[in-house]
């Protein structure tokens, strides 16, 4: 038995109460990286350059090689990042076609 300073907590998967460091560390482990086209990780926050023209659809704009990105938010996808350029609001770009700058 443990001496109590831990806090369980309910676990769906398993449907079993475990001690919340338990599922904290199962959490950080099932974490995946969000990386660039280079292999790079990214993180809310960071700036990226497109790496291709980009064809904006809706916007009728492209957005040219080397355009630079700053304060980009990662989204529940890995593959995909939410950042806002200048002319377009709510863009969200492929982490294939950027590189952290």
């Amino acid at each position: 038995m443990t001496d109590g300073s831990d806090d369980y907590v309910y676990d769906d998967v398993t449907g079993e109460w475990r001690p919340a460091s338990e599922v904290a560390a199962a959490a950080e482990e099932k974490a995946v990286a969000v990386v660039d086209s280079a292999g790079s990780a990214l993180a809310d926050g960071d700036s990226v350059v497109l790496i291709k023209d980009l064809k904006v659809k809706g916007a009728g704009q492209t957005l040219k090689q080397g355009t630079v990105i700053k304060s980009i938010r990662l989204t529940d996808n890995p593959e995909e990042i939410d950042c806002r350029h200048d002319a377009i609001k709510g863009l969200v770009l492929r982490t294939e076609f950027v590189r952290k700058r």
